[in-house]
């Protein structure tokens, strides 16, 4: 039976190393999606600052009403948050590192990038209109490749996801179907298929079991050496998951005229664009109860802006461009304050 490894290689990396060795108590929660990175980071910043953080990889709705309910440092989203919904529950919201969503399957005798896809027949797929691998309208796509005739078993996320946000995003503006009826949310009703916790569950889900298809983060794909398919895009080309191909799609963001920084990178313009990508997000209390642990917190992800764009983009994650990184350093000054009103980040 395959293992994903991501979790469990990396999680020691989020434990904080000892009450002497730590200023306050950073706590955060949410998205599995940059969970490979996150840790990545914080496994570096433990090395060079002997500060630890305590991260539950839970999701983005879980990550969102906990900080809304203020049991964490901070909430970890792919799922954006309006700027109504930011200023009704108090928090400030900025994107940290950008990453693409990509279809993995399980076939005997595919490899890695051998098929093709395309929005609508994607959308079908999770339907549960196409039911067989050998569908007309996947070896149309498919012509080279031989097909078995074999049921699909879809598989999808269970919890609240800011994946799960994205891909049926995605899914709602290739196919007039899917947004009629199923449309795009964290969680929605899904017409057929598995359910899987996590990125993490979903990736192992389809590591382990024959005829599957799910959506994954690609470091989940990456890192596990998963068969993920190609795409059709927004401009009919057939794309690869590349870092070259994240970074075309990302291009389109126009962050600094986004309230809130809201930015949603699906099927975005380009003939090299990847049709599924995704920003993911970090929420703070604009006046936080533990304003120390905050402030350790932000101290952290100016480190990780300052320092972690090699490991994010050895696992293929694209960093936040420098400008943008001046941006949301402006909006943690200005709008992350103790009860007095003093600036909670005092760095540049």
């Amino acid at each position: 039976m395959s293992k994903i490894l991501l979790r469990s290689a990396v999680v020691a990396a989020f434990v904080g190393v000892g009450s002497a060795a730590i200023a306050a108590d950073v706590s955060g929660a949410g998205a599995t999606f940059p969970y490979p990175i996150y840790a990545k980071w914080a496994d570096s910043y433990k090395k060079e600052t002997g500060f630890g953080l305590n991260y539950q990889s839970i999701g983005s709705g879980g990550g969102i009403k906990q900080i809304k309910a203020n049991t964490v440092t901070f909430g970890a989203t792919d799922a954006p948050l309006k700027a109504d919904e930011l200023e009704k529950a108090g928090l400030v919201q900025w994107p940290q590192v950008m990453g693409g969503i990509v279809p993995v399957v399980n076939l005997d005798g595919v490899s890695a990038g051998d098929i093709v896809i395309d929005g609508p027949t994607f959308a079908k797929i999770f339907l549960g209109e196409i039911k067989v691998w050998n569908d007309p309208a996947i070896a149309k796509l498919n012509p080279a490749v031989k097909l078995p005739e074999t049921a699909i078993l879809v598989v999808h996320r269970s919890d609240g996801s800011g994946t799960t946000f994205n891909f049926t995003d995605y899914l709602s503006k290739v196919s007039a179907d899917w947004k009629s009826k199923v449309g795009s949310a964290t969680a929605v009703e899904w017409p057929t298929g598995l359910a899987a916790k996590g990125n993490e569950g979903v990736a192992n889900t389809v590591a382990n079991t024959k005829s599957s298809i799910g959506y994954v983060e690609y470091a989940y794909a990456k890192q596990n050496k998963m068969t993920y398919a190609k795409l059709v895009n927004h401009d009919g080309k057939t794309v690869a998951p590349t870092m070259e191909s994240f970074q075309a799609a990302a291009a389109n963001a126009d962050w600094a005229n986004s309230p809130g920084y809201y930015q949603i990178l699906t099927n975005e313009p380009g003939a090299d664009s990847w049709p599924i990508t995704a920003a993911t997000f970090i929420l703070v209390q604009k006046q936080p109860v533990d304003a120390v642990a905050t402030g350790e917190a932000l101290k952290f992800f100016a480190w990780a802006f300052a320092n972690g764009a090699k490991e994010a983009e050895a696992l293929d994650y694209i960093p936040m461009p420098d400008n943008v990184i001046g941006l949301i350093k402006k909006t943690w000054a200005a709008d992350i304050k103790t009860a007095d009103g003093k600036s909670l980040f005092v760095g540049n």
